[in-house]
């Protein structure tokens, strides 16, 4: 339950810079994070440390600390993403799923580039063919190596999927030919390493990497 907590006051934290004055969604890396609410993540960080403490980390506790990266980060720049690709790899263990394996493959972007991430989301496409976030990540993948008319098409088949006019509309504009070449790989910073701690296993050892954050919210 502590798990649980941490993740619902980092996810509330965040709420005033999810969208703009007319109602559109703001991704993660554009939002303003001084519109975050900085106690709600320091109370979120506290209940996960707690719950490491217990050494028996469940999904809740690992999808906090995956948030608590990107909210402790001062920047997007700064953002750890080769902890947050060993969270995701942790996280497969526990619950897998391919919707978690797409979330991991948009953080391989940031550590290995987008070729890499590409390759492994194209392994998704039996499970994930009716899911628009699929083909948003594609999408954006595609158009960052070059290949604008097969990310034209994943662009068009994620806006099929989604009756949501916010997303609809974020999908457009990130997905765009315009927006190609826009996107830049953030260094590393030291942070979150003991929110998976376990007194059996130590601190993680996997290399590490962002979250649906390609296309997050």
């Amino acid at each position: 339950m502590l798990g649980l907590f941490a993740l619902m006051r980092l996810h509330l934290a965040r709420t005033d810079a999810r969208f703009d004055a007319t109602g559109s969604l703001i991704l993660l890396a554009e939002q303003d994070r001084s519109r975050w609410n900085r106690r709600m993540i320091t109370e979120a960080g506290g209940l996960i440390e707690q719950a490491a403490a217990l050494g028996h980390p469940g999904p809740y506790q690992v999808q906090a600390a995956l948030v608590a990266c990107h909210a402790e980060a001062e920047s997007w720049q700064a953002t750890d993403w080769p902890q947050i690709l060993a969270l995701y790899d942790l996280l497969l263990s526990l619950t897998p799923s391919p919707v978690i394996r797409l979330n991991r493959a948009v953080a391989v972007r940031y550590v290995a580039g987008p070729e890499e991430a590409l390759t492994e989301v194209e392994t998704l496409a039996h499970d994930l063919e009716s899911y628009h976030l699929f083909h948003a990540i594609r999408g954006e993948l595609l158009l960052e190596l070059g290949r604008r008319d097969r990310a034209q098409a994943a662009e068009l088949r994620a806006r099929a999927l989604t009756d949501n006019q916010a997303e609809q509309s974020l999908l457009h504009q990130r997905l765009s030919p315009e927006s190609a070449g826009n996107c830049t790989y953030p260094g590393t910073a030291d942070r979150a390493r003991k929110r998976t701690k376990n007194s059996n296993q130590g601190e993680m050892s996997k290399p590490e990497r962002p979250s649906s954050e390609g296309l997050s919210w």
